[in-house]
């Protein structure tokens, strides 16, 4: 092991002092998914919030003043979607060491076959980021897959939301709304029947479910 870390050159030592931690961190991360006990810091909350609010009638949609503590001035603006484009998580603990063990490993290979750093840099550099995209696309893919085979969409009525793509008047073509939905905030089609569309970034409620998925929502 000694000799083989003498032979590398400074930037692969480099290189390998990345890589190898890393690599370590990442199975310990792995090992901790597959058993359950997985936490991934800041970055991949999975929204374990608890919201308790009287809603009154759901279906009247009337009165339902408690929007304004899900989405109103008290709380921070923001994506509030994990599940959507906007809310790809690639700045996440697990995409962050998936960048570095990337990096790490393609820089040291590149390097220990005589690349020049001028080339192994920015290539593995773009590697490492291509990891970072694809490990939040899988996490959103996985929770999506979780929100689907558990949330009830009728749970969503009486809650509040935020338009994400407008929503066109009277029942005319669906939008979409981020809303609160059992602990966690996720993307809707949503239509209305409202006789003007509800531009995007307005406030809604939700007032019914059409179909399966789709919500009924009015300007709040």
């Amino acid at each position: 092991m000694l000799a083989w870390w003498d032979s590398l050159s400074l930037i692969s030592q480099i290189f390998a002092c990345i890589a190898i931690p890393t690599t370590l961190v990442l199975a310990i991360q792995t090992v901790l998914m597959l058993i359950g006990l997985d936490g991934d810091g800041a970055g991949d909350i999975d929204g374990d919030l608890s919201l308790d609010h009287d809603i009154g009638d759901p279906d009247a949609g009337a009165d339902i003043d408690m929007a304004d503590g899900i989405f109103g001035e008290d709380v921070p603006m923001g994506d509030p979607d994990p599940s959507g484009l906007d809310g790809l998580r690639i700045f996440s603990v697990r995409g962050i060491i998936a960048f570095l063990v990337v990096f790490g490993w393609v820089g040291l290979v590149m390097d220990s076959a005589g690349a020049q750093l001028w080339l192994s840099l920015p290539v593995s550099t773009v590697c490492g980021i291509a990891t970072m995209v694809l490990i939040a696309l899988l996490l959103r893919a996985v929770m999506g897959l979780r929100n689907n085979g558990n949330i009830n969409n009728r749970n969503a009525i009486g809650t509040a939301g935020r338009v994400y793509l407008t929503v066109p008047a009277s029942r005319s073509g669906e939008g979409k709304v981020n809303v609160l939905l059992q602990g966690s905030y996720v993307e809707r089609d949503a239509v209305t029947d409202e006789e003007t569309p509800l531009p995007t970034g307005s406030e809604v409620v939700v007032v019914g479910v059409s179909g399966q998925t789709t919500l009924v929502v009015k300007k709040k």
